[in-house]
């Protein structure tokens, strides 16, 4: 076994225990920027558990993911790359779409060829190794594509009215969004039903 496949079979083996799973590989020069998101529904339950969510401080999934995205870069030689400490921001949405696993959905999200339109991502990392291109068809080609028409206040209809859509998920009628997700996101058939309501709520409230 080559070494370039042996750290990236450890990498997958060092994300388990975090609940992450590698989303995909962007060339990047002579190095590569993988992608690394939640593998649902086994991630909520351990960043439930980490210190982070306990102490009470704000940013607990951004600071979780600082220390644990610095270990891995350490231990794999790596620079840890994260969607969030900007502005100016990292460009995660160009780099997805060049991993050939991640396209614009008909909401204009992100959709993952696995995780649907619920794909997130923790950080990325830097490294030495071949990209692994996917080569997987978008799905929204095969797909009624659900989520177009799945808001109750139309949010998507031109782009993404997110003032219209914040209204909504605070009202007394958006109460479903607020404690279960997104219903345009939940619409998505790939990757339907991973994402356990806790985190969506989390998610949400961060968002209001």
């Amino acid at each position: 076994m080559s070494r370039h496949v042996g750290i990236a079979a450890d990498l997958g083996a060092l994300l388990v225990p975090h609940g992450l799973q590698p989303l995909g590989d962007c060339p990047d020069g002579d190095s590569t920027i993988t992608l690394i998101g939640p593998d649902e529904p086994a991630f909520w339950p351990i960043f439930a558990a980490c210190p982070e969510y306990k102490d009470g401080q704000p940013d607990p999934m951004d600071r979780w993911s600082t220390r644990i995205f610095g270990e891995l870069a350490v231990t794999l030689d790596a620079e840890p790359l994260f969607p969030f400490g900007g502005p100016p921001y990292a460009p995660f949405f160009t780099w997805a779409k060049q991993t050939g696993r991640f396209w614009t959905s008909p909401i204009g999200f992100l959709v993952h060829d696995t995780a649907g339109l619920f794909t997130s991502f923790r950080g990325a990392l830097r490294w030495k190794k071949p990209a692994e291109i996917g080569s997987n068809q978008k799905p929204c080609l095969t797909c009624a594509q659900p989520c177009a028409s799945a808001c109750p206040v139309g949010a998507f209809i031109d782009g993404y009215d997110v003032a219209a859509c914040k209204a909504h998920v605070a009202s007394e009628a958006g109460a479903t969004c607020r404690a279960g997700g997104c219903l345009a996101r939940h619409a998505c058939p790939v990757g339907k039903g991973t994402r356990l309501p806790a985190q969506s709520a989390f998610h949400m409230e961060a968002f209001l």
